[in-house]
């Protein structure tokens, strides 16, 4: 009797254990494109989104797809010169390759965003911030190797670094629709908070009204940074910084904040948005280098933030807002436009443009990188969830 329990025993084991490699290989197969390859070897310069999408109907769901064979500890682990292999039973495994270099690759091109990691922030507000009301010989501009000098640090330690800050754009959201021509919208200030237009800037501009807005934030650049030598001391009402780092020209006016030693991640897991928000509430604030439109792998800045539950590694899908139109085999062929009321026009569907992931966050604006798109990313169009239909 014993024995036959131990079968029976060994029997239930066995199928359990086949019956959840049977489940995770489903999981797998489900994801996988009908045309994959057998074998893919890494090589330098991939990423894994990258490598996702060649075998992946859902690029955005590998971490979900290669966790679910017990083999792969860590995806990010995964190094140029590994193999990965999609011939058996349809699973994603991975074998160690030469690996020729100690670095694993990233979910996105860490290149392409350092900038945006480094030398941009978002505040609520900066006018509390510590500012630099002087520089060495009554300079207009000081670089490395000269001194600035600054209001606010009261009693600070010397030895203690600071990054050098200048305000740049303010990011707003129209609390009303139909009051403008969309609902983005960024402000540029020079360096002491007022508006400006004289000044070199990451993104493009939308001219908004003042009134109806909500401030969602004020984007401050990462200038230089310099090292406190002295304090406020002696009846002496400003500390001396000394600078220390390349980087742009300080002006009086510009923000001090002590340097972080790490303020941001260096890995991104990517997932869907743990918060639905309601329609046009998410969009495309502004898209880098002073485009209007962009791709993949350019940066584009985002109404939504901590608050909205955004966080690293949040993947939003991309949609231009359908046309509002005149049915004209209805109203007419000769009906002009503007003679028909909004609500007598046909509201055409969303389209989709492609797939942005988050990362860097904030508490209502964050950054995104487009990571694939079948037409190009503007301002004003509508973040969805990844897998929205329409």
């Amino acid at each position: 009797m014993a024995g036959k329990l131990q079968r029976l025993s060994n029997a239930l084991r066995t199928g359990t254990a086949v019956a959840m490699l049977t489940v995770a290989t489903f999981a797998a197969a489900q994801g996988l494109r009908g045309d994959h390859p057998d074998t893919y070897v890494v090589v330098r310069g991939d990423t894994l989104w990258d490598i996702a999408g060649r075998f992946l109907q859902k690029p955005w769901l590998w971490p979900e797809i290669w966790q679910a064979n017990p083999q792969i500890a860590n995806p990010h682990l995964i190094y140029p010169g590994d193999v990965i292999s999609l011939a058996y039973l349809d699973r994603v495994a991975v074998t160690p390759g030469p690996r020729t270099e100690a670095a694993p690759i990233d979910a996105v091109p860490l290149s392409e965003i350092e900038p945006f990691l480094k030398d941009l922030r978002v505040v609520d507000s900066f006018d509390h911030l510590p500012h630099v009301v002087g520089l060495e010989d009554d300079r207009l501009r000081a670089s490395r190797g000269q001194v600035a000098y600054v209001r606010g640090l009261g009693d600070a330690t010397p030895g203690t670094r600071y990054a050098v800050l200048r305000p740049t754009v303010r990011y707003t959201h129209l609390l009303r629709a139909g009051m403008c021509c969309d609902t983005f919208g960024t402000d540029e200030f020079d360096s002491s908070g007022r508006y400006s237009v004289d000044f070199g800037r990451y993104w493009a501009n939308v001219v908004m009204p003042d009134k109806g807005q909500e401030v969602l934030g004020h984007e401050l650049m990462r200038v230089t940074a310099g090292t406190l030598t002295r304090g406020e001391a002696g009846g002496i009402g400003a500390s001396t910084l000394l600078l220390d780092e390349e980087g742009r020209e300080v002006r009086v006016g510009d923000r001090v904040v002590p340097v972080d030693a790490r303020p941001y991640d260096l890995q991104f897991f990517p997932h869907p948005p743990k918060v639905q928000t309601d329609y046009g509430k998410a969009r495309v604030l502004a898209v880098t280098d002073m485009l209007t439109s962009g791709g993949p792998r350019d940066v584009v800045a985002l109404s939504v933030g901590a608050r909205e539950g955004v966080d690293n590694g949040t993947v939003f899908s991309i949609w231009r807002e359908g046309s509002n139109v005149v049915d004209r085999v209805e109203k007419g062929l000769d009906r002009d436009a503007d003679t028909v009321a909004f609500g007598d026009k046909v509201r055409l569907p969303d389209e989709f443009a492609g797939h942005v992931m988050v990362f860097r966050t904030f508490d209502r604006v964050s950054y995104g990188l487009v990571m694939n798109g079948i037409k190009p990313t503007r301002a004003g169009y509508h973040l969805k969830h990844p897998d929205a239909p329409y």
